[in-house]
């Protein structure tokens, strides 16, 4: 399994039956593809749509669906289409149980910078302050490194998405959950250790005397 599908598997464990839950552009799109059979998750994207399905299958796509990054996508049976302000209605109402996002960088405040990329033009940050600060529980699925260069750091350098501090961060590495007290290693993956994971971190990490190896 590549390390993004590992991250995407290890993040659908944390969604249960009946939820609804939004999935950010790029990696998060692939958290679909493993929700365990025996539970129904009603997938949202911003763009106006819930009961997004993910392309497990060649050529089930529909012309006129498409995610929030214009990928195209299908749709479930007794899925519901409508517009950005109802969609935005339903994200900012707080009736999003989860919101599954990519990041750029999380610090050790557990504050998260997704929208700007450096070096290249971006339109908007399009949902993300609106998902960050709206749902219930915010998931970041990101590497945990972008060429070789640190991605959980002391302080983002990069402009907050929101001032709100996520729930857990999911990466190839490890799964580390934001607290009060600093960010908190719950989980390492198959063959990583603690150290692996704090070598690859520019953030302080607290690491409990006994870490679970992430169930994938």
């Amino acid at each position: 399994m590549d390390d993004k599908n590992l991250i995407a598997k290890r993040v659908a464990r944390e969604l249960s039956d009946g939820m609804l839950v939004n999935l950010g552009i790029g990696l998060p799109t692939l958290v679909a593809r493993h929700v365990p059979a025996d539970i129904r998750v009603h997938f949202q994207s911003e763009n106006g749509i819930v009961g997004m399905d993910s392309l497990n299958e060649h050529g089930l796509a529909e012309d006129d669906l498409s995610d929030a990054g214009g990928n195209p996508i299908s749709a479930v049976p007794g899925a519901a289409a409508f517009d950005s302000a109802f969609s935005f209605g339903l994200i900012r109402g707080g009736h999003l149980d989860v919101t599954v996002l990519g990041g750029l960088e999380v610090d050790e405040a557990g504050l998260l910078a997704n929208w700007m990329v450096p070096g290249k033009m971006v339109p908007g940050m399009g949902g993300a302050m609106d998902l960050v600060t709206g749902a219930k529980k915010v998931i970041v699925a990101m590497m945990h490194t972008a060429k070789g260069a640190a991605k959980i750091v002391p302080v983002c350098t990069l402009p907050l998405t929101s001032a709100r501090r996520v729930d857990l961060i999911v990466t190839e590495l490890a799964v580390i959950e934001p607290t009060d007290a600093g960010l908190v290693l719950r989980e390492v993956a198959p063959g990583v250790t603690p150290a692996d994971v704090v070598a690859a971190t520019t953030a302080r990490l607290i690491v409990p005397d006994n870490i679970a190896t992430m169930a994938v």
